[in-house]
């Protein structure tokens, strides 16, 4: 059937593209623009004559600026679109590990005291693993647990956390482990309320420097009045799994179909309609056992769609020897991973001082 109308190909409204997606000269992206328009057509992009193959136009343009439009005019018929598109040039090439439903360590330095917050073994384990390879690391917060919430920790180790800050930062999850899913359909005032219990807390005992503007909503899921009320907060990226295991549906937020489907291909992607950056985990380490990691890893090379940012995911509880499904190798996981980023040629770096304009 003839194509009718001018359709983007690559790339598409919300793209973030990177260097792996063209030629990096002198700070700006040279790519490759294509759209679909009816054959014959005169195509011009932002300007230029497309190069027409059939019923597929092509142009190439640099981008050097934070926010990019790319306007397509069929000079034939008069029809015009536009699209939006974002250039970050420090997103490839870069990791970091980000750890999931941290409550527990906080309970244990709540009840023993010590002198620095790195005596506590959790963090000192973290703290080992920035030491030896300069890994960024980011812990998402629940308020509660069990016998405990943040409002009990001291604030006697806020300068501590400040002087750490360069690796180390704090953001909401959610008010606690249960229920299940606790988001998924909450409204704007539901995820309000527990995001700002958690922030003023970690305001509190740790200082805003420990925060950063990108976190990971339990379970991965929220309407968009829940994203929007997090966005309201100070958070303008989240992070989720967007189809990384095909037995484990959802933890996509609020997107589905081809924007969910987006973001499981290049990684990164914004949804304009809600201003909020979603990127994809590569790997969720506690999935898997340590002889699975780094296939799982190398399979990004043998597939052709190595991540251009590696996100390594894992979550608090398998680290404690009392939690009924705990991981003997949960350090050694986490390190067999750090270090396959290291050898391919990744360094640290928050996600925050990659997909926002400076």
């Amino acid at each position: 059937m003839e194509t009718t109308g001018i359709s983007f190909i690559s790339p598409i409204d919300g793209d973030m593209l990177h260097a792996k997606d063209g030629e990096v000269i002198n700070g700006s992206l040279e790519t490759i623009v294509s759209v679909k328009a009816p054959k014959g057509s005169s195509i011009s992009v932002n300007g230029e004559v497309a190069t027409a193959i059939e019923d597929i136009f092509i142009a190439r343009l640099s981008f050097n600026n934070y926010k990019n439009s790319i306007e397509v005019v069929d000079n034939t018929t008069g029809e015009n679109k536009s699209i939006t598109v974002y250039w970050l040039p420090d997103f490839a090439n870069k990791y970091r590990l980000s750890i999931d439903d941290n409550i527990w360590f906080l309970r244990d330095l709540h009840k023993e005291n010590p002198a620095s917050l790195f005596d506590n073994s959790y963090l000192a384990f973290l703290k080992n693993v920035h030491e030896t390879y300069g890994t960024k690391i980011h812990l998402n917060l629940f308020y509660q647990t069990e016998g405990f919430d943040l409002s009990q920790l001291s604030d006697r180790y806020k300068p501590e956390w400040e002087a750490n800050a360069n690796w180390l930062r704090l953001s909401f999850h959610a008010l606690g482990e249960f229920p299940d899913q606790p988001y998924i359909n909450a409204g704007y005032d539901k995820v309000k309320e527990d995001c700002t219990l958690v922030d003023d807390q970690i305001k509190r005992f740790a200082g805003k420097a420990s925060m950063g503007p990108f976190t990971t909503i339990h379970w991965g899921e929220a309407t968009k009045e829940g994203v929007r009320a997090v966005k309201e907060l100070g958070y303008n990226g989240l992070l989720g799994y967007f189809g990384l295991y095909d037995e484990i549906p959802g933890v996509s937020y609020y997107l589905q179909g081809e924007k969910r489907e987006r973001v499981e291909k290049r990684f990164v992607w914004k949804d304009d309609e809600t201003d909020m950056v979603f990127v994809r985990t590569s790997i969720v380490i506690d999935r898997e056992k340590i002889d699975t990691i780094v296939p799982l890893l190398d399979s990004y090379k043998t597939n052709n769609n190595m991540p251009p940012y590696l996100d390594f995911l894992v979550h608090e509880q398998y680290y404690y020897p009392d939690y009924f499904n705990f991981q003997p190798d949960y350090r050694e996981k986490i390190i067999t991973a750090v270090q396959w980023a290291v050898n391919n040629g990744y360094e640290p770096a928050f996600l925050a001082d990659c997909v926002f304009e400076k």
